[in-house]
């Protein structure tokens, strides 16, 4: 069984923000896997199947941002999973918009809804697919710029990397992480 967790902030006046790039990826997912994301349980709407063989839960965390850890904690905890089970779908500053990485461990780089996963579960240990939203280019702030919606240029750049990132789940379902990876870090 795999837990696949989108990170995002619940509501309308986030939907389309950077800071919900995992939330719209997530339900890319779930409907080209016609996986319905309307059940509730755990501070989270999420949905179940089997993809590739595999039993895997889909969620969406409403926890806001930096409180994901609550959800993804308890989803782990009443279907027995370990965090090598669990993969997060996050938007990420330090890489260009449109550009992604598909990584397993490591830090959390600054990004509060990551760090509450870590902490929560006491680990780092387990895969994360980052999407590259980039940086401010002027004096504005980063909480500003991550709830700030994508403009229509930067949306035609996030669309190839919607189904980079689709494709890329359905490997480390069937292939493991290193199959991931290389597809993700390919250009």
């Amino acid at each position: 069984m795999k837990l696949i967790v989108g990170l995002g902030n619940p509501g309308t006046e986030y939907q389309g923000t950077r800071h919900n790039i995992g939330f719209e990826v997530l339900e890319a997912y779930a409907q080209t896997k016609k996986i319905d994301l309307s059940k509730t349980k755990f501070e989270a709407f999420f949905g179940e199947g089997e993809i590739k063989g595999e039993k895997v839960i889909l969620a969406l965390p409403q926890t806001y941002m930096n409180l994901s850890g609550r959800s993804v904690l308890s989803f782990l905890n009443f279907f027995k999973m370990a965090p090598e089970d669990l993969l997060v779908l996050h938007d990420e500053l330090d890489l260009a918009l449109g550009k992604m990485k598909f990584v397993r461990g490591g830090g959390a780089a600054g990004h509060r809804g990551v760090l509450s996963i870590q902490e929560m579960l006491g680990t780092k240990e387990f895969s994360r697919i980052r999407m590259g939203i980039g940086r401010p280019l002027n004096s504005e702030q980063v909480v500003d710029f991550v709830l700030k919606k994508f403009q229509k240029a930067e949306r035609e750049l996030l669309e190839p990397l919607i189904l980079k990132s689709v494709k890329g789940l359905d490997l480390w379902l069937e292939k493991g992480v290193e199959a991931a990876i290389q597809f993700c870090h390919q250009n």
